[in-house]
């Protein structure tokens, strides 16, 4: 028998596969499956993404090429038609982000217990696992429900945050029980601190079309897109992005290009035009055509301009200083928003320590690890599920009798 710890998506869908050739007892601690799976997407669920493969192994943030065997096992286009030919069918969006067509996550969930039961999976809810230990014959697992004996162990526990769903960091404290190294488990996809010029007018401006840029000790990374200025910092999908790599980072310079589709040579070309046009003008006034009402007196304070000049009296260093304040926009970084926060946990299970073609641990025979418990990130749109069904799926295949 297998044991499976954990009932969400990495769980169930390596208890759909294992089931297909042995028995397994799927243990769950929350009084239902999927639990955070039923909030993710804010409820709509983004299973997957439509991309191609190499762009999807691009995407990962950490060890994209550990998931070459789990992901080619279980591919977007097979997980698609696990869901859309068990009666949910889906759409794409934006992004190439697929979503169910009723915008329901419990539609997702409700197609996993469906098979989970066509397969026999027996499931044992609200049951906290204390321990796993090794025998001589495979395993036994503690629990506040007494113990259970299994030939194999997949954990798959998630991470850290949204603690109120279950995710407790279990995971990591057995595989150091098995002296299985775990990288530090950080929050991930999680808004950043950051003091921000005027904050208290820029709060909830949403940017559009924008670059968000941040400078490490070893790299400068960027992320395009949307983003949010809050009260406590900046959020939104880029941020989340951008978040994943910086998030082990103590020493982060960080700003905002305004104008990414434009070169410093071409917004100043459009500012010369502009104030031809508009040279009777206040510069300010101008301004309202080329950024957000808010961000016309920061922009202007950084360039050290008086709101009120006249357009003709701008000078060539003034155009200059008003050009680096729309491509540099500097904010401080002061760190990441509450870790309970993050979509999800980066770091966890080494992946140096699994073979990535079963997803058994290199130490202990019959033990896999498989979904956020390891260390294998991705950006928002679906590219986390799709880890944890993908490493799911190969873990519940390696587990069982057949060979993988």
């Amino acid at each position: 028998m297998i044991i499976i710890i954990g009932g969400g998506p990495a769980g169930m869908m390596a208890a759909i596969r294992g089931a297909e050739n042995d028995k397994v007892l799927l243990i769950e601690q929350n009084e239902k499956l999927g639990k955070k799976l039923f909030i993710t997407g804010k409820g709509r669920c983004n299973l997957c993404n439509d991309c191609d493969d190499e762009l999807f192994f691009d995407s990962l943030h950490r060890n994209g090429r550990f998931m070459y065997s789990s992901y080619y096992s279980f591919p977007s286009y097979s997980l698609q038609s696990f869901f859309q030919s068990g009666g949910v069918p889906l759409k794409v969006e934006r992004g190439q982000r697929v979503f169910p067509v009723s915008d329901k996550s419990s539609d997702i969930i409700r197609r996993l217990e469906k098979e989970l039961k066509n397969r026999q999976v027996n499931i044992s809810l609200n049951t906290k696992v204390s321990k796993i230990k090794k025998t001589s014959d495979g395993f036994y697992v503690e629990t506040d429900r007494g113990p259970f004996y299994g030939d194999k162990v997949v954990v798959a526990t998630g991470g850290m945050t949204y603690k109120n769903t279950g995710s407790t960091g279990d995971g990591y404290r057995w595989a150091k029980a098995f002296d299985i190294n775990v990288v530090k488990p950080v929050a991930g996809l999680v808004g950043l601190k950051a003091d921000i010029p005027f904050r208290d007018s820029l709060q909830g401006l949403s940017l559009k079309n924008v670059e968000l840029f941040a400078r490490t000790e070893e790299d400068t990374y960027s992320e395009f897109g949307e983003m949010l200025i809050t009260h406590y910092g900046i959020s939104g999908p880029i941020v989340l992005s951008m978040s994943s790599r910086i998030n082990r980072e103590n020493k982060v310079d960080l700003w905002i290009d305004l104008k990414p589709v434009l070169t410093k040579e071409k917004l100043n070309e459009r500012l010369i035009r502009e104030v031809n046009e508009n040279s009777n003008k206040e510069i300010h006034t101008i301004l309202k055509s080329m950024a957000p009402k808010s961000l016309v007196e920061p922009l202007l304070s950084l360039a050290r301009i008086e709101a009120a000049l006249p357009a003709h009296q701008l000078t060539v260093d003034m155009r200059e200083n008003l050009v680096k304040s729309f491509k540099y926009f500097p904010l401080t970084y002061r760190g990441l928003f509450e870790e309970n926060t993050g979509i999800v946990t980066t770091g966890g299970v080494d992946v140096s320590e699994l073979n990535p073609s079963t997803m058994e641990s290199r130490k202990i025979s019959g033990l896999y690890f498989c979904g956020e418990v390891i260390d294998v990130d991705g950006p928002t749109g679906g590219f986390n599920l799709q880890i944890a069904f993908s490493t799911g799926y190969l873990a519940g295949m390696s587990a069982s009798k057949e060979e993988a």
